[in-house]
C-alpha cells in the first residue's frame, strides 16, 4: 500500500509539470496576464520541484518518512485548491510554485520507498510501476488539460487533483509506520550547502525556461541568472565534497554504475521533455491543432507506456538488465528518427505512430535504468540516491527544453534563408508558382469584390509574395523540426551503446531472496 500510495504521488506531481502546457493560453486570458507573465505558471511549479528533490532524502532523515509524505501531499492539495480559485496571475504563480515545493518530495520518495520495502526480486516490478507513474503522467497531462479546458474550464485541471490527493493522505496514514523525527539533525544541517544547491538550480531553471524569451545572453536578466547559477552549483558541488555528512551524498557518482546510469539518465530527461515539449509545438505550429487535438493525439502515447512498462520485468528476467536498458535506447532512437522528414503531410498519421515507438522505448529505460542503477548501493545510500537521479533527470529535462526550442528557432532560420535562396523572380518554378497563385486570388477577389460591392482590395502580386513568404516560413519550420527529432534520435542511440560499458546487470529471477 505504501508503494502503491508513493506511485501515486509521483504520479500526480509528475502530470503537474505539463498539465497546463495546452491550457495556458486559456489561463492567461482568464487572468488577464501577458505571454511573459503566463510562462511563470510553468517556471513556478518547475523551480520549485528542482530545489525540493535533493533535500527530500535529508528531510526524511529528520523528520521521517511519514511526514514528509503527509506534509507533502497535504501542501500540495492546498495550493492546487489555490492554484483553482486564483484571481490574478500573481497568485496563480506563487500556488503553483508552493505546489511545486510541497509536490516535489513525491517523485522521489517514490523511487525510494519501491527501493527501500520491496526485496530486490520485486524492484523491477516497483520500477515498472513508478515507469507508469512517470511516463504516462507526461502524455496525461498535455491531454487532460487540454481536454477538460475545451469541455469545461482550466480551472478544472487543479479541482480534479483534490480527490485523488485526499485518498493519498488516506493510504498514506494508513500504511507508513510511525517513527519519531531526529530535530537534532535541523541543527548540524548542511545549509551552506542547502542555500548554494538552491540558489544554483533555481537560476540554472530559471535561465533555462526564460532564456529563449529574453534572447538568452543579449539579456542582462538571463546573465545574471547565468552567473548566479554557476556560482551556486560550484559552491554547491565544493561544499558537498568537503563536508562528511553533506544532505545529499554526490560521492554515488563516482560509483560507477551509478554514475554512467546518472548520465544516461539525464540524457534520456533532456530527450524526452524535449520531445514532449516538440510535440503539441509541432502540431500547433505547423498544422494548427487546438489544445483538444493536441491532448488527443498524445493518449497512444500514454497508453502504450501503461501496457509496456509493466511487460518490462518480465523481459528482463528472460534476458538481462543491460538488454532491456539497451533495447529501450535503440528503440526510442528509432522513434525520433521517424519523424526526421516532416512535410507538410506529416501530421498525426506520422507522429502518433512514432510516439507509441517512443514510448515502448521509454517505458523500458524507465524500469530497467532505475534497476541497474541502485542495483550496488546500500540500503542507507537510497536517499541521496533516489534525489539524486531524481534531479538529474529533471535538469536534463529543463536542459533539453531549452536546446530543443533553440534548435527550432535557430535552424528554422537557416532554412529558410537557404529556401528562400531559390525563391527569386528569375526562377521557371517560382514562375509558375506565383501566376497559379495569382490566378487562385483573382477568382477569390472576384468574389469577394461583389460580397463588399465594390470594395477595393490589396494587390494581387502583394498578396501572393505574402502567401509565398508564409509557405517559405511553413517549410524551414518543419524541416527545423525534423533536424531536433535527428539530434535526438542520435543521443539515444549513444546512450544505447554505452549500456556496453555497464557492469552486471544479469536476469532477475522471482526466486531470488529478499535482501
Amino acid at each position: 500500500m505504501a508503494v502503491i500510495a508513493g506511485v501515486v504521488g509521483c504520479f500526480m506531481a509528475g502530470m503537474n509539470v505539463h498539465v497546463t502546457n495546452a491550457s495556458l493560453p486559456d489561463v492567461r486570458g482568464s487572468l488577464g496576464a501577458s505571454f511573459e507573465e503566463g510562462s511563470w505558471i510553468t517556471t513556478a511549479y518547475l523551480v520549485a520541484e528542482i530545489v525540493v528533490i535533493p533535500m527530500t532524502g535529508w528531510l526524511v532523515s529528520v523528520f521521517s518518512m511519514r511526514r514528509v509524505l503527509m506534509v507533502g501531499t497535504s501542501g500540495f492539495v492546498l495550493f492546487s485548491l489555490a492554484c483553482s480559485m486564483a484571481p490574478n496571475i500573481d497568485t496563480m504563480i506563487v500556488a503553483r510554485a508552493l505546489q511545486g515545493a510541497f509536490g516535489g518530495v513525491l517523485i522521489p520518495l517514490s523511487f525510494q520507498i519501491i527501493v527501500t520495502e520491496l526485496p530486490r526480486s520485486k524492484h523491477p516490478f516497483g520500477m515498472a510501476l513508478f515507469a507508469v507513474a512517470n511516463n504516462v503522467a507526461q502524455a496525461t497531462g498535455p491531454a487532460l488539460g487540454g481536454w477538460l479546458t475545451e469541455a469545461y474550464n482550466w480551472r478544472w485541471i487543479f479541482y480534479l487533483q483534490i480527490p485523488p490527493g485526499l485518498l493519498l493522505l488516506a493510504a498514506i496514514g494508513w500504511s507508513t509506520p510511525r517513527t519519531r523525527p531526529v530535530l537534532s539533525r535541523i541543527r548540524e544541517g548542511d545549509w551552506g550547502g542547502i542555500i548554494a544547491m538552491a540558489v544554483g538550480l533555481s537560476a540554472l531553471q530559471i535561465m533555462l525556461e526564460e532564456g529563449g524569451r529574453k534572447d538568452w545572453f543579449a539579456s542582462s536578466f538571463i546573465v545574471n541568472a547565468g552567473i548566479a547559477a554557476v556560482l551556486g552549483l560550484i559552491g554547491f558541488v565544493v561544499i558537498e565534497l568537503r563536508r562528511k555528512q553533506p544532505f545529499i551524498n554526490l560521492r554515488l557518482l563516482g560509483r560507477y554504475n551509478f554514475g554512467l546510469a546518472s548520465l544516461m539518465q539525464f540524457t534520456f530527461g533532456a530527450v524526452v521533455f524535449g520531445v514532449v515539449f516538440l510535440v503539441p509545438n509541432y502540431f500547433a505550429e505547423g498544422h494548427g491543432y487546438n489544445a483538444k487535438q493536441i491532448g488527443l493525439t498524445m493518449i497512444p502515447y500514454g497508453l502504450v507506456q501503461l501496457v509496456m512498462s509493466f511487460a518490462a520485468p518480465k523481459l528482463m528476467q528472460w534476458t538481462s538488465v543491460r538488454v532491456i536498458i539497451m533495447l529501450g535506447f535503440v528503440i526510442m532512437a528509432t522513434g525520433c528518427l521517424m519523424n526526421i522528414h516532416l512535410d507538410s503531410d506529416a501530421a498525426a498519421n506520422v507522429i502518433v505512430p512514432s510516439l507509441v515507438v517512443r514510448g515502448i522505448g521509454q517505458s523500458f529505460i524507465v524500469v530497467a535504468l532505475g534497476v541497474m542503477a541502485v542495483d550496488e548501493l546500500e540500503k542507507s545510500e537510497i536517499g541521496s540516491a533516489s534525489g539524486l537521479f531524481s534531479t538529474v533527470r529533471n535538469v536534463g529535462g529543463a536542459i533539453g527544453i531549452a536546446i530543443a526550442s533553440q534548435i527550432v528557432v535557430e535552424r528554422e532560420k537557416l532554412h529558410a534563408q537557404r529556401i528562400g535562396e531559390a525563391v527569386n523572380p528569375f526562377s521557371a518554378e517560382f514562375r509558375e508558382r506565383m501566376i497559379a497563385m495569382v490566378r487562385l486570388l483573382s477568382h477569390e477577389q472576384i468574389d469577394r469584390a461583389t460580397a463588399l460591392n465594390g470594395a477595393a482590395a490589396a494587390s494581387l502580386r502583394e498578396r501572393a509574395l505574402g502567401l509565398m513568404e508564409r509557405l517559405v516560413h511553413h517549410e524551414a519550420l518543419l524541416l527545423a523540426y525534423s533536424d531536433a527529432f535527428l539530434i535526438a534520435g542520435v543521443a539515444m542511440l549513444l546512450c544505447g551503446g554505452g549500456c556496453l560499458l555497464l557492469k552486471g546487470g544479469k536476469n532477475l529471477s522471482p526466486k531470488e531472496p529478499a535482501q
